[in-house]
């Protein structure tokens, strides 16, 4: 399944409330959107973890936008070599 991803700037694909205000929960579909990632990717990290905090209403999966915010902000680096997936890699056996 493809997923086509617009040129809007983020904030704007939030759905908004009749206030006006920025939802406080995301649904799984909503988040994804927001960090710009498959949904099948965040319901991925919620098995083998990685992914952002996420609450649970019932069976009903939700993410507060302030811990999808401190996700990706944690996910900032300078360079490639600055991953933290490179330093874990297993050793390739010769």
């Amino acid at each position: 399944m493809r997923h086509s991803f617009s040129r809007q700037p983020v904030a704007a694909a939030l759905p908004q409330p009749a206030g006006g205000a920025r939802p406080r929960y995301l649904t799984n579909d909503e988040a994804a959107e927001f960090l710009r990632l498959s949904p099948r990717t965040l319901e991925k990290q919620r098995v083998i973890g990685g992914g952002p905090r996420f609450r649970k209403f019932g069976r009903r999966v939700m993410y507060a936008l302030v811990d999808l915010e401190a996700w990706a902000d944690a996910r900032t680096f300078e360079a490639t070599c600055d991953a933290p997936q490179l330093s874990q890699r297993a050793p390739v056996p010769l």
